[in-house]
């Protein structure tokens, strides 16, 4: 068999942010960036494609990140929804240690070395 497709989708607003989870990140998981909004078509276009598999929203924690999260709320309400302190506002520039503890809390496996750094 070839390399396992992820299981575990994780959908973020921008590329800094596909960036900085991927590098915390341990086992395969495919990053969708929404680069911040998402027409109804694309979103279900999208949720066609996710069905089968575990998705996770970790968005910033401010008025934009808000608004796509009730959008996924509303149109995909199976997905689990991930959320940083609202104090680092944004998940590009939350603390590793701190996106590595919200994403092990979603029984997503990450790179220890950033557990350590809290």
């Amino acid at each position: 068999m070839n390399e396992a497709i992820p299981e575990k989708v994780i959908i973020v607003e921008g590329t800094s942010d596909k960036r900085k989870v991927k590098a915390i990140v341990s086992e395969p998981v495919e990053i969708i960036c929404t680069n911040g909004t998402i027409s109804l078509t694309k979103l279900d276009e999208l949720i066609e494609t996710l069905l089968d598999k575990d998705v996770f929203i970790l968005v910033d924690a401010d008025d934009a990140g808000e608004k796509l999260r009730k959008q996924f709320k509303r149109e995909f309400p199976e997905a689990e929804h991930l959320y940083i302190d609202r104090m680092y506002r944004e998940v590009a520039t939350a603390p590793e240690h701190h996106l590595a503890t919200v994403l092990l809390g979603a029984n997503i496996d990450v790179n220890m070395e950033f557990l350590d750094r809290g």
